[in-house]
């Protein structure tokens, strides 16, 4: 019962949609460092090899740009709520 607690807390956390695109961006560069291209190597169609190349090529352009808006949106509701902590215990403190 406590594990689905403390699932069910980080997938409603305001931070997990844009760490579970940073954490996709990463895996989707770690795989194809180790064995990517492994698609071109073997005998395919060329249709088939087409469609992959195509796939790669806007998995490359989309991933990262994906990756910068999700850190981004990581940094910034970061911020925000360190901003309005502080704010809060300084409104607390002069009570």
């Amino acid at each position: 019962m406590k594990t689905l607690s403390i699932v069910k807390s980080i997938v409603t956390s305001e931070y997990f949609p844009a760490a579970a695109v940073l954490a996709g961006v990463a895996l989707f560069w770690g795989l194809g460092l180790f064995g990517g291209l492994s698609l071109l190597s073997d005998h395919q169609t060329l249709l088939t090899t087409l469609t992959w190349l195509l796939f790669v090529y806007a998995a490359a352009v989309l991933t990262p740009l994906a990756g910068l808006v999700a850190a981004m949106d990581l940094s910034r509701r970061w911020l925000r709520n360190r901003a309005s902590g502080t704010a809060g215990a300084a409104a607390t403190a002069s009570v």
